[in-house]
């Protein structure tokens, strides 16, 4: 707690000083450019990574940056995705997940649960990718099962975005991209899903293409 509030003293002391107007701005209303949606893990910090500043990014996140179907949860990933869409206008939705993620980890071992049952119920909404995972990948180390895990639940989690009303509309207006991405915690890199391929590529520049319906996974890529 003592590091949380050294942190504070040195925001307001010296970087919130430093960026007084911004903060100005911001205080009278937000025009982010992107609904970012990823994991609650600790490891994953959205602004940094993009190098975005406050305001630029609307941010969702919760274990296993899951986006339940439409209807299907009760819970605030619906609520805010609404709003992103038709209150903020978001032109962009990028779904990033992450490697040795945890919770992709407890739903390829849903045993390792028992003692969890809230997540358990809320792995729940994945099962679609275990399935997937279990039905068209074997002969892999536990490893690259844990990342083609990851990198498959990115990819259902746009299909499941697309059954909520407000993206669907954008969608079909061509006025809202989707993105499927990946980071990789030990090198910094993030990766990006290209249909034509059917693979995870490194991401060099944002992609402006809208988003088209997946095909399978070419190959276990090499993050």
């Amino acid at each position: 707690m003592l590091k949380l509030i050294k942190g504070l003293h040195h925001f307001q002391s010296e970087i919130f000083l430093s960026q007084k107007d911004l903060f100005e701005r911001l205080a009278k209303g937000q025009n982010p450019d992107a609904l970012f949606i990823t994991c609650a893990d600790s490891r994953i910090n959205p602004n940094l990574i993009t190098q975005t500043n406050p305001g630029d990014l609307f941010i969702l996140r919760n274990a296993g940056n899951i986006v339940p179907p439409y209807g299907a949860a009760n819970g605030g990933e619906g609520a805010t995705i609404e709003f992103a869409v038709s209150a903020l206008g978001v032109k962009d939705i990028i779904v990033c997940g992450h490697s040795h993620c945890g919770a992709m980890r407890g739903l390829l071992h849903p045993e390792e649960l028992s003692e969890m049952p809230a997540v358990a119920t809320w792995l729940s909404h994945a099962e679609s990718t275990r399935r997937t995972v279990k039905e068209n990948y074997t002969d892999l180390t536990d490893e690259q099962l844990l990342n083609v895990t990851m990198q498959e639940n990115v990819l259902a989690q746009l299909e499941n975005l697309r059954t909520h009303p407000a993206v669907a509309a954008r969608l079909a207006g061509g006025n809202l991209n989707l993105h499927a991405w990946s980071y990789k915690i030990e090198t910094g890199e993030v990766f990006s899903y290209q249909p034509d391929e059917g693979q995870f590529l490194r991401l060099t520049e944002l992609p402006v293409a809208n988003e088209r319906r997946r095909s399978r996974l070419a190959a276990v890529t090499s993050i």
